[in-house]
């Protein structure tokens, strides 16, 4: 039987280094290519496309956000929905510039399909399933675009005090907004992300 390419790098390295080129905004095929010290060719024996690789990275961060926490961990259905969700935005908005291509990822591999199946386990109608999802990934998806790609991600307090000093509007023409300021503000907060997400839960 004739054998495949031999790979010299380990998969693994080939994430490591396509997670650093996504950060800067500079993934294709090439620059990963050069990155792990593979020709162009050689790569492909690894991921067929960008696409490919960016579902791996997809993946690969799903599990860095523990599902263990969704499938088994302490308490009611709901907190562990709050608590997986809470990790998985600790862990994506450690790389904001990756967000939108990832959350674009198919998530079609071992570990999206476990997160999937533990969600249907806690909610088992798929559309408050997907209600969810599109929460928890649409206000991480929100957040990282208004950092902008900004690496290191700022902390959360600057984040809100920057937010709060930038939302000037005349009290007079604008009296709702102008009351709410504190609050819109902390629209990028922890609290507001777990406000809502609990909301959203005791709808469902």
């Amino acid at each position: 039987m004739k054998r495949g390419p031999q790979r010299s790098v380990h998969p693994e390295a080939v994430l490591d280094a396509a997670l650093e080129l996504i950060d800067a905004g500079a993934l294709t095929m090439r620059a990963l290519a050069a990155r792990v010290g593979l020709s162009p060719g050689a790569l492909y024996t690894y991921f067929p496309d960008r696409a490919a690789i960016v579902s791996a990275l997809a993946d690969r961060l799903l599990g860095e956000a523990d599902v263990g926490l969704l499938a088994d961990g302490p308490g009611e259905p709901r907190e562990r929905i709050v608590a997986f969700a809470l990790n998985l935005r600790a862990v994506l908005m450690r790389h904001p510039a990756a967000v939108p291509a990832i959350l674009g990822a198919a998530f079609g591999g071992p570990v999206a399909l476990r997160v999937g199946e533990s969600l249907l386990a806690a909610l088992p109608d798929p559309r408050a399933s997907y209600t969810v999802m599109v929460y928890v990934l649409g206000a991480i998806a929100l957040e990282a675009a208004e950092l902008d790609g900004a690496t290191p991600v700022p902390p959360e307090s600057e984040r809100v005090a920057a937010r709060r000093a930038a939302l000037r509007v005349d009290p007079e023409e604008y009296p709702r907004t102008h009351a709410a300021a504190d609050a819109i503000a902390a629209y990028v907060s922890t609290e507001q992300f777990r406000w809502g997400l609990e909301r959203v839960l005791s709808a469902l």
